[in-house]
Formats: structure tokens, C-alpha cells, sequence
């Protein structure tokens, strides 16, 4: 389980996690931005809108090692869960 803070950019950027184990990844948006209202993990077949200020839990199963993008819902942001 990590917490992610959003505010220009996703603090941490990189998550580490290891295959067939449930992760819970809580986003906590601290601004304004429209640009950051929406986290999309594509890989996974998850996205969640992110109201300001609240924190919002994203579960997924990782069941293959890599590399695997997280972005705003304009692709400007980007974080990334690693699976190994």
C-alpha cells in the first residue's frame, strides 16, 4: 500500500510492487488543476477521479513482471508501477 500525493507531478513517482499480490495505491490530489482530476492505470483497466483533497484508494492485481504507466487523464503526468 502506498499514498501518492498529486500535485504537479504523482510524489512518489515509481511504485514498486511484486506479481500476484493486491496493491492499493491512495491518491491524495492537492491542487487545482483540471489536468490532474483523473488518474488512469490502463495496464490494469483501472482510472478513478480524484476530487481535491480527498483520499481515493485505486486496488489492482499485478500478475506480470514490468513496467506499467500511470497518468492524469491527459497523459501529461506520469508515474509508474513496477512489478517485479
Amino acid at each position: 500500500e502506498a499514498t501518492i500525493l498529486v500535485r504537479g507531478g504523482y510524489t512518489p513517482g515509481t511504485i514498486r510492487v511484486q506479481p500476484g499480490r493486491p496493491v492499493r495505491l491512495t491518491f491524495r490530489r492537492e491542487e487545482s488543476s483540471p489536468c490532474s482530476e483523473t488518474v488512469v492505470l490502463d495496464a490494469f483497466g483501472k482510472s478513478a477521479h480524484l476530487p481535491q483533497g480527498a483520499l481515493v484508494p485505486v486496488e489492482f492485481l499485478p500478475t506480470t513482471p514490468g513496467e506499467y504507466p500511470f497518468t492524469c487523464g491527459m497523459g501529461m503526468l506520469r508515474g509508474s508501477v513496477i512489478v517485479r
